[in-house]
């Protein structure tokens, strides 16, 4: 391989698209972020324009590859991440999406899932695919969109149309419509994978009601998924890594033994434990998933989902105007020693695990009249943390025994942040020296798949620690946070 090679990762999240190029030692070499907006057309519902989500990929992507051409360097192979659960259907002809994307936050097929519970498709659904009946996952929305979109239904059932996670639909433009693919780590969370053999599942395809005619073909998540259209990108480029975004930062924080843990915070919070070649079935109310799937071998996760994380910090910027940038949080929270007594629970679609309950909605606890804006940043700072522990706590009942959390994201670069989990959480907190994990882990999945590294050891040679936190706080006034977390959390779900 020449000193000149890269790999060249497509980010595309909830609230950006980002392409971001790596040298083989992680370096990072050339990047560039195109934002875009979310659509809130009720109460609950989050949508996106799928046109505007490619348009914003394609923009970054070729921005990237000028940089890359001018710098003399050559892009060996794509590796693709994605924001996950959010589903797209297209027709095939055209390639036009036939509806706005639903996104992953979406709880407008709350009442569906319940009914689909009260009709006893819990225990089949969390044995085949480790999930739970909940409208946070693909299959539902991607019913709801069959059934709402005049013939879409029986242009389904007749293969005109093409369902898709983002990696998919992607993929699909990218190939000039010659593939329609998706990984084994996206599949996973559609919830009609019996994620044991990685098939779809027939019966669970009846169950929702989805026609089999319109998944995509799984494949492993490093190998060949097609090469690029010339007249997308200009040239002919393999693509050859996909994984969803969690599962491709778990690669990229090097979590590859049994029992490594990392934590994303992104737009959500994403607690992930790889838990080898077995599929934990949670006893605590968290998910079992698919970690990678490489060279034909299955390896698993057990998975915590928070719903708001920096979608919380958007809100008390956007919402409240609190400060103007995002990174004004920790001086403002940090201006005081604690929120007296303030708990913001961010509901704002729902509670996520260990709650799943999709009817729940925030508030602000505990206003006094010294309440200030510094208190309610705290506040919204500490909201993450608390749903943190939730999670870490239901993973040390399945069995983890967590004592070192590996962490990412754009929080993560709050060291006000880091220090609260640490205290909280009672564990010592690591942040990378790549910061990047989601990208870079979808470039290591593209170096797999083309053969820049041999192996996973390859890979996990190059994780270094950039920051440790260790905790501080007495086990008492830990104790007393937490309850009074918890009591905030009742008030909001009348319990």
């Amino acid at each position: 391989m020449s000193q000149n090679d890269v790999l060249l990762a497509i980010d595309q999240g909830t609230s950006s698209s980002r392409a971001m190029a790596f040298s083989p030692d992680g370096a990072l070499i050339a990047a560039e972020q195109q934002p875009f907006e979310a659509l809130y057309p009720a109460s609950g519902w989050v949508e996106q324009n799928a046109e505007v989500i490619w348009a914003t990929v394609l923009s970054s992507t070729r921005a990237v590859l000028e940089r890359l051409r001018r710098l003399r360097r050559r892009v060996v192979a794509i590796g693709i991440t994605n924001q996950r659960e959010t589903t797209v259907v297209w027709d095939r002809r055209t390639g036009v999406p036939i509806h706005n994307a639903i996104v992953w936050q979406d709880r407008r097929t709350a009442e569906r899932c319940r009914e689909l519970a009260a009709a006893g498709g819990e225990a089949e659904l969390a044995r085949k695919t480790g999930l739970r009946l909940d409208p946070y996952f693909s299959a539902t929305k991607l019913a709801w969109i069959l059934d709402r979109v005049p013939g879409a239904r029986e242009a389904a059932a007749a293969g005109r149309l093409a369902f898709g996670t983002i990696d998919s639909f992607l993929i699909w433009r990218l190939t000039g419509g010659r593939l329609h693919v998706t990984d084994a780590t996206n599949a996973s969370r559609t919830a009609l994978l019996d994620v044991r053999s990685v098939t779809w599942d027939p019966a669970l395809c009846d169950m929702f009601g989805v026609p089999a005619a319109c998944l995509p073909e799984v494949r492993d998540s490093a190998g060949d998924l097609g090469t690029t259209d010339p007249a997308v990108l200009g040239e002919a480029l393999p693509v050859r890594g996909v994984a969803g975004d969690q599962q491709a930062a778990l690669i990229g924080q090097a979590c590859f033994e049994a029992g490594d843990v990392k934590s994303t915070y992104g737009t959500g919070a994403f607690l992930v434990l790889n838990t080898g070649e077995t599929l934990v079935q949670s006893r605590h109310r968290l998910l079992g998933t698919i970690a990678y799937r490489l060279q034909g071998r299955t390896t698993y996760a057990l998975e915590g989902s928070v719903l708001s994380a920096g979608a919380t910090v958007q809100w008390l910027r956007d919402g409240l105007g609190l400060f103007s940038r995002a990174s004004e949080i920790e001086a403002l929270a940090g201006s005081v020693s604690d929120t007296g007594g303030v708990y913001l629970v961010p509901a704002f679609t729902g509670l996520g695990a260990p709650y799943w309950d999709p009817d729940a909605r925030a508030a602000v606890v505990g206003i006094s009249r010294s309440t200030g804006r510094a208190e309610i940043a705290r506040a919204g700072l500490d909201s993450v943390v608390y749903q943190t522990h939730d999670l870490i706590a239901a993973m040390d009942a399945d069995g983890a025994r967590t004592q070192v959390l590996k962490v990412d994201g754009g929080m993560a670069r709050n060291t006000l942040f880091l220090q609260r989990l640490a205290d909280v959480l009672g564990l010592t907190i690591l942040r990378p020296r790549i910061a990047e994990s989601t990208a870079f882990g979808a470039a290591c999945l593209a170096g797999l798949g083309c053969g820049v590294y041999g192996s996973l050891a390859d890979v996990a040679r190059l994780w270094q620690s950039e920051a440790r936190c260790e905790p501080r706080m007495d086990a008492n006034m830990r104790k007393l946070e937490l309850q009074g977390w918890a009591g905030a959390v009742r008030r909001i779900r009348g319990r």
